[in-house]
């Protein structure tokens, strides 16, 4: 059921939110993909914060708010949210839990909201970006959006 509503969202955001990107086929690295290469050339941090445009990837992790992602036998925690444009990801290194309450809770006050605060959230994205990088993935390079500059090595 939800790989049928993940297609379902990525039809509609392709033809009435992203116009110009439906019938286009060139290569996109899905966003776990960007996940992944973004931890590893950051030489995995304890966290990191970051925006992606949803035009830049195949969002495949649609519908997952908080969970566990393994990176070179490290783990991470995720707090994620579609917050248009972007995809918002939050990481921190931590030890695995099961985190499948977590996600329901997150996931279902999105749908309560209508997802409005996740638009709003988007809009302030866009308007305090303040630094950018390149990640480098097996299709090409996709931008990456933060807030402020991260510090190499920071410690939290």
């Amino acid at each position: 059921m939800k790989e049928v509503f993940r297609r379902i969202h990525n039809v509609f955001l392709k033809i009435v939110l992203f116009p110009s990107t439906f019938g286009k086929t060139g290569p996109r690295p899905t966003a776990s993909e960007v996940l992944s290469c973004h931890l590893m050339q950051r030489h995995l941090p304890p966290w990191t914060s970051y925006c992606v445009r949803y035009g830049a990837v195949d969002n495949d992790q649609f519908g997952l708010s908080n969970f566990n992602w393994t990176v070179s036998g490290t783990n991470y925690q995720i707090l994620r949210t579609g917050c248009f444009p972007f995809i918002k990801y939050h990481c921190s290194k931590a030890p695995h839990q099961n985190l499948d309450i977590e996600d329901t809770f997150f996931t279902v006050l999105k749908v309560i909201n209508l997802g409005i605060p996740s638009l709003a959230y988007g809009v302030g994205c866009w308007l305090v970006v303040g630094a950018s990088e390149s990640v480098q993935t097996s299709v090409g390079k996709v931008t990456v959006y933060f807030a402020y500059k991260e510090d190499e090595g920071a410690q939290y």
